[in-house]
């Protein structure tokens, strides 16, 4: 049996009526797929402070407490006064050890009636073997949708959605975290998940492989936008590309992840004495401490302590680096260098210099470009000091891909100027009030705070380092802004990285010097085989024979010499072109490699033939032969007929190899490759997962979810599939007949539709 998803790509271009009967069609023309939200378990934003520290928008100042006119009838805002900022101040924090080894820090709020919590456990990107680069990701995606030892992904959303609760999933480079949000009446239901879900993670299968569908389509896409193309490339040059800051997941590196690798990560770095838990919120702290030792007790896991993570080698990359994009409208630029870490002595005064040249639409860049060039673009400049590593002095922006050259030009020009020119002293209290700003806002409720007092402890600063940095700030000078603009910045060791359609500009980049291409080619994705071992195989028979007996024994799957299936496909509203639309397909087969699926859809009759190894596609537009893209994917269906895939350890040419107690990866001499997942109860088949071939770009990760088995002449076949493509529903399809040894004849399915 095979429910036909080839023939949907056919449909689509049918029914979008497209190169008649003979064009590729993408079936993964969706919406850019995102990675789920909220509750449904998308990796949460990096905790403060956790990636490589953007600077918050500055925010208004704070209301002027009096204005002192220059003379009667006339204002200006240079006459406003304001009241001093209040000092941050820090929260009253109880902290404690359970008795397994978590460190504890508790606070309460009690202005509303929720509670929150972080968990921040030592490991990260950082940490992903080089071949497996993405396995931090994965993990933290499968976390939180996988579900957990004991309630499926499915009973914990419900459970969460109940309680109005969410939890959130993220691993950076150097922490993973997990937090939670909660009424107060629901806080000890959402805690006990949220330790269910950090000690004892499902990682089912099938959430591991939606994982890797939802990375893989980010790879696909990850050159789409302008501006995130641009920072990534400046920062692989600074950081370089062999550590987390620099590097990123390819489909090779995804596809030697396994949900082994991810449980042993979680089994590695997530243990009690590697792991401190904040709470906040609506509650008594010494019933909270008792519930956290009641809930957390029985988490006893222990492992060798995790190695200081080890230092970026960081090398200068200066020059001017163009990464071509030849339908880019206008220009995106990166202009900086390595920055510092947030306890350097001078990262204050670094700060209020990167605001003095690009803090605002009064700062000098943007002063520059507007006044010289007519340039209006926003323009921004940060000193993003890391607290691990050194973060990044950057400069950033858009611009008409006419004025590229100038604009850069300008810029350094800019950064010159304030190596060798003391600012005003409005320049300086404006960016040091902007600074200053910044901090108290991101700053401006307790429970923030006791967020960031935990970051701070997990990366070794002082409880009194923010108290200390506002200090700092508020002491910056004139002086101080050209100190450090000399010592740090040097016009001629900047990196510039312009990503922009060449052919635009006005100036040759080559004005700035030499210029070098950078290849931003995404590397095709190419199925990877897992290690196969002669262990591995036998038990992966063993697994392919528990599931013959369960289907009806070898004897009756063997006898099966040709089948017919009409069946009806709900296609997802979803789905471009054909969403929400009822398709009626009949497939039929005969043994060992004679296929054909004949469709009706909206737009007329859709027929596909092959005998293994040519055939052809009819359409309402015409016929031809069966090639390319469309080819890979019949030869995909055939390779996933249902007989033949039970039947794979007697099928000549084909290797069953156990990936997991109940999953077996079934490859052939000809390059298909599916993984089979039983339902370890039943022995049935539960999951059929493989790649298809797109008419252009990289395969869409595809999956077959069989339920409802019904008895057919002894063997039990599947009535109900759902069909999911790059992580998101497809189709569902339910049989409505299935018929088994009528003697089908090959000259009639080879035979053409008229």
């Amino acid at each position: 049996m095979r429910r036909g998803l080839g023939v949907f790509l056919f449909l689509t271009a049918a029914y979008a009526q497209s190169t008649p009967g003979l064009t590729g069609v993408d079936a993964a023309q969706q919406k850019p797929l995102a990675l789920p939200a909220g509750r449904r378990g998308a990796p949460a934003p990096a905790a403060p402070g956790a990636g490589r520290g953007a600077t918050p928008a500055a925010r208004p100042p704070a209301a002027p407490t009096k204005a002192a006119p220059a003379s009667v009838g006339m204002s200006s805002a240079k006459d406003l006064t304001y009241p001093p900022l209040h000092p941050i101040q820090q929260p009253a924090v109880s902290n404690f050890v359970l008795s397994n080894g978590i460190r504890v820090s508790l606070f309460e709020d009690h202005d509303l009636p929720l509670v929150g919590g972080m968990a921040i456990v030592k490991t990260g990107s950082l940490l992903d073997p080089p071949q497996r680069i993405g396995l931090a990701q994965l993990t933290a995606i499968a976390l939180r949708t996988g579900g957990s030892n004991i309630k499926t992904p499915e009973q914990l959303d419900i459970l969460l959605e109940d309680n109005a609760a969410n939890i959130e999933v993220a691993i950076p480079e150097n922490m993973a975290t997990m937090s939670f949000s909660s009424l107060k009446e629901n806080a000890a239901a959402t805690v006990q998940v949220f330790k269910e879900l950090l000690a004892q993670p499902g990682f089912r299968q099938e959430k591991v492989e939606i994982a890797k569908a939802q990375v893989r389509d980010s790879i696909r896409r990850r050159n789409d936008v302008q501006r995130n193309l641009t920072r990534r490339e400046f920062a692989a040059l600074i950081y370089g590309k062999d550590n987390a800051y620099g590097w990123q997941p390819e489909y090779s590196t995804l596809d030697h992840v396994q949900r082994a690798d991810v449980r042993a990560f979680h089994q590695r770095y997530f243990f009690p004495a590697n792991t401190m838990l904040g709470i906040w919120g609506d509650f008594n702290a010494a019933e909270m401490k008792l519930l956290l030792e009641k809930i957390f007790g029985d988490w006893k896991s222990q492992q060798a302590p995790v190695p200081e993570f080890g230092r970026v080698k960081n090398a200068p990359a200066p020059g001017v680096f163009l990464a071509e994009k030849k339908d880019a409208q206008q220009t995106f630029f990166t202009i900086g260098q390595l920055g510092g870490l947030r306890s350097d002595k001078d990262s204050a005064a670094l700060e209020v210099m990167a605001r003095v040249l690009g803090g605002g639409s009064q700062s000098r860049i943007a002063n520059r470009l507007r006044d010289r060039l007519g340039v209006n673009n926003e323009v921004a400049a940060s000193w993003n000091a890391g607290f691990l590593q050194p973060g990044l002095f950057e400069i950033t922006g858009s611009v008409k891909s006419v004025a590229t050259t100038d604009t850069v030009a300008a810029i350094k020009d800019e950064i010159e100027r304030l190596r060798t020119a003391e600012v005003t002293e409005e320049e300086c209290r404006v960016a040091r009030d902007s600074a200053l700003n910044v901090m108290i806002f991101s700053h401006d409720d307790r429970n923030k705070l006791f967020v960031r007092q935990m970051l701070l402890e997990y990366y070794g600063y002082p409880k009194d380092f923010l108290a200390l940095h506002e200090k700092a700030l508020q002491a910056v000078t004139r002086a101080d802004v050209t100190r450090v603009a000399k010592l740090y910045l040097n016009p001629a060791n900047l990196t510039v990285v312009v990503t922009a359609n060449p052919t635009l500009f006005g100036e040759a980049l080559e004005k700035l010097g030499p210029v070098t291409r950078l290849d931003i080619t995404i590397p095709e994705a190419k199925a990877e085989v897992v290690e196969t071992t002669e262990a591995s195989m036998a038990q992966g028979k063993q697994i392919l024979a528990l599931a013959q007996a369960a289907a009806g024994g070898t004897e009756k799957l063997a006898a099966v010499k040709d089948y017919t299936m009409l069946a009806d496909y709900q296609i997802d509203p979803s789905v471009p072109n054909l969403g929400g639309s009822k398709i009626v397909q009949t497939d039929r087969w005969i043994k060992p490699t004679i296929f054909r699926q004949d469709s009706t859809i909206p737009a007329g009759r859709v027929s596909a033939y092959t005998d293994g190894k040519v055939g052809w596609i009819s359409t309402p537009q015409g016929w031809g032969a069966l090639g390319g893209a469309q080819r890979s994917q019949v030869m995909g269906d055939l390779f996933r007929v249902y007989f033949r895939l039970l039947l794979s350890d007697r099928v000549e040419g084909r290797t069953v190899n156990a990936i997991e107690e109940n999953t077996v990866q079934v490859t052939d001499s000809s390059g298909q490759m599916s993984t089979v997942e039983f339902d370890p109860q039943t022995h049935l088949p539960k999951r059929v997962s493989y790649d298809t071939q797109q008419a252009s770009g990289a395969p869409i990760y595809s999956e077959d979810v069989y339920e409802d088995f019904r008895d057919v002449a002894g063997i039990l076949i599947p009535f109900k599939i759902t069909i999911n493509q790059g992580g998101r529903r497809f189709a569902d399809t339910l049989v409505k007949d299935y018929k088994i040894n009528t003697g089908l004849s090959p000259q009639d399915m080879s035979r053409r539709p008229q």
